[in-house]
């Protein structure tokens, strides 16, 4: 019997089996959680289906964090479903890809700021707002994935990282706000992940060489690590951490300036 066994979750973000959300949807099933998935689109729509098969869910829902009509209606079919909700994974972000390349000022745009601000950071309390009558009396928990550049600037991330930093802040505030309720609320800052939604970065190959030659750990990280420390966040053996950002970059973080051998290496 897994950890995460009578739990039942919201999977939001898959958009391909290399997604930060399918390591997470897995780590989860193992761990005996009853998943349900949304998906953005048609396009998607299959591959989150196969996901879903895979994992023995057949709650598979459409979602446009961008209407709140589509918010509703999943929270509605879960609430017809299972009548309540035990944890939701918010792995959701966009920006308009030509803002993502070139300088910060040189790029931003009044609606791109706009746009990444309701997709990547709105749409977490949007969920929260939602999911929250049917979390009553659950020790339940929500989580968001964010990325260093909400901390740090980053070349070519741009619009992305104040997005982020927004997106973080949610996480205090709406953890402060539920705390009363037992519901948690907690982030997982991951390092540079080769996914479709990191493609649209440009430069993004030189930021996963970079981190693998900086971090102690001399490596990168993968959706199956990202998906192990979710899975252990949103579980009763995390009831105590709440309103954080976890870590997960091989201690990229932690290091000011690479550190090299006496050869130089």
């Amino acid at each position: 019997m897994g950890f995460l066994s009578g739990k039942k979750a919201l999977i939001t973000g898959i958009a391909s089996t290399r997604s930060i959300a399918s390591g997470i949807a897995e780590a989860m099933y193992r761990e005996g959680a009853e998943l349900a998935y949304s998906y953005q689109g048609e396009k998607l729509k299959s591959r989150v289906e196969d996901q879903a098969h895979a994992t023995k869910s057949s709650l598979v829902l459409p979602l446009d964090v961008t209407r709140d009509a589509d918010i509703e209606a999943v929270f509605k079919a879960i609430k017809d479903a299972w009548s309540g909700i035990d944890i939701v994974i918010h792995s959701i972000g966009f920006a308009p890809r030509e803002l993502l390349a070139g300088g910060y000022l040189e790029t931003v745009t009044r609606e791109g700021y706009a746009m990444a601000h309701d997709i990547s950071a709105y749409s977490f309390a949007a969920l929260g707002k939602a999911a929250r009558p049917l979390m009553q009396g659950r020790a339940a928990a929500l989580l968001t994935l964010t990325y260093l550049g909400a901390d740090r600037a980053v070349p070519q991330y741009n619009v992305m990282g104040p997005a982020k930093a927004s997106l973080e802040a949610n996480v205090r505030y709406m953890a402060a706000e539920l705390g009363p309720e037992n519901i948690r609320v907690n982030g997982i800052s991951a390092g540079p992940i080769k996914t479709l939604a990191a493609a649209g970065i440009k430069g993004f190959r030189g930021m996963l060489s970079v981190a693998e030659k900086v971090s102690p750990l001399r490596r990168n990280v993968t959706i199956e690590e990202v998906g192990n420390t979710a899975a252990f966040l949103v579980s009763d053996l995390a009831s105590a951490i709440t309103g954080e950002i976890i870590y997960v970059d091989a201690g990229y973080r932690n290091v000011g300036l690479p550190y090299v051998s006496e050869s130089g290496e």
